[in-house]
């Protein structure tokens, strides 16, 4: 059974538009435009369907893990900065409490169940998961024009790792080389671009740093801005949909990451252009995606040479990069991507997937309805 297809996707829309939400509003009072949108995003991500419950018979009965991430993405859905601001929330709307599944005859799960819980799901990568299946299901099937590939700052509330300092050896002197030796080519050294283009997709994600470190990126109207904390890498469908995402340190530059997100968005959806800025201006980064079957559309750097510009009808499909910076945008000022309150890379990349989960599901609501 197609349950994709726009047909079913309308049916689905006005069952709950016409049954549901009217019956929740006998049980439970009037729902406010943000809970009718998060009735709407649980239908959409049905999270629930993802989470495990491993409880053996033996100890106590954990709390039930679909209500906690249901309890999550409503969180991002509501813009709450804090899990104890959503438990406060949670406590006194019996509305959001019923919809997340919660027993309306016990009281909230404390701060450090709800702790205890998201370490569960950062360590299973439940959100990216359930976004990796959103996507497939939705976009799997269709041509999309463009992807627009870039990074954004991520600033953390936590110390920037030391860096490992390798100690130099003591100078000696070098015996003389013979002339034979002084005129041999030296083969050039493999950049992690070319390592990349080797690799695996688990082994470039584990090549990758992670760590929390001091980055600095020039904005859009070219100052430089520095922040303690990682980087969030996304490529962007041209419908405002995010497809993939890959988090690393915040002095990674962004096209070290571009072959890794490459990779996953050729195993999710097809596409015909990529679309990047001069950040990753880069003659291997144009094989790479000449050999996916795509069109590498690259904003030239200069590099204090001649610019190239693009040609007319290329100049007019770039501008679809607008999209990578609105996603970037939605995702900080909507979705909790300025509230990070976790430590470590799987925790942030974690919330910051529940908040990629949501506006993946806002954007194929707008994209279907």
């Amino acid at each position: 059974m197609n349950i994709i297809g726009r047909d079913l996707i309308m049916q689905r829309w006005c069952v709950i538009q016409h049954e549901l939400v009217p019956e929740l509003k006998q049980e439970c009072g009037a729902l406010t435009p943000k809970l009718e949108k998060l009735v709407h995003i649980l239908d959409w991500v049905r999270i629930e369907e993802w989470t495990v419950h491993a409880w053996q018979g033996i100890g106590r009965k954990p709390h039930d893990r679909s209500a906690l991430a249901n309890a999550f993405v409503a969180k991002a859905v509501l813009g709450l900065a804090t899990t104890r601001a959503l438990i406060e929330r949670l406590a006194m709307d019996r509305s959001l409490k019923r919809l997340c599944g919660f027993s309306m005859t016990k009281v909230v799960p404390d701060e450090a169940t709800f702790s205890r819980a998201f370490a569960e799901f950062a360590q299973a990568k439940l959100a990216e998961r359930v976004h990796e299946a959103l996507v497939k299901d939705h976009l799997g099937g269709a041509l999309i024009g463009h992807i627009s590939r870039d990074g954004t700052a991520i600033e953390a509330r936590e110390k920037p790792a030391k860096k490992m300092r390798v100690p130099t050896p003591p100078k000696s002197k070098k015996p003389r080389r013979s002339r034979k030796e002084r005129i041999e080519v030296v083969a050039p050294k493999v950049n992690r671009i070319g390592q990349q283009r080797t690799q695996t997709l688990p082994e470039m994600l584990r090549d990758l740093p992670s760590v929390c470190d001091r980055g600095t990126k020039c904005n859009a109207q070219g100052y430089k801005n520095s922040w303690n904390g990682y980087k969030l890498h996304i490529d962007t469908a041209d419908c405002g949909v995010p497809v993939s995402a890959v988090i690393t340190s915040a002095s990674v530059h962004d096209s070290q990451a571009a072959v890794p997100l490459a990779t996953m968005t050729a195993a999710r959806v097809t596409n015909l252009y990529d679309v990047m800025d001069a950040a990753y201006c880069s003659k291997q980064l144009h094989e790479h995606s000449r050999s996916l079957g795509h069109v590498p559309l690259i904003d030239h750097n200069a590099r204090g040479g001649p610019k190239e510009e693009f040609e007319p009808a290329d100049a007019v499909r770039y501008k679809e990069r607008t999209v990578a910076e609105r996603s970037n945008a939605r995702l900080k000022d909507e979705f909790g991507g300025r509230n990070i309150r976790v430590r470590g890379p799987d925790k942030v990349m974690s919330h910051l997937m529940f908040g990629l989960l949501v506006l993946t599901a806002d954007q194929l609501m707008r994209l279907f309805e």
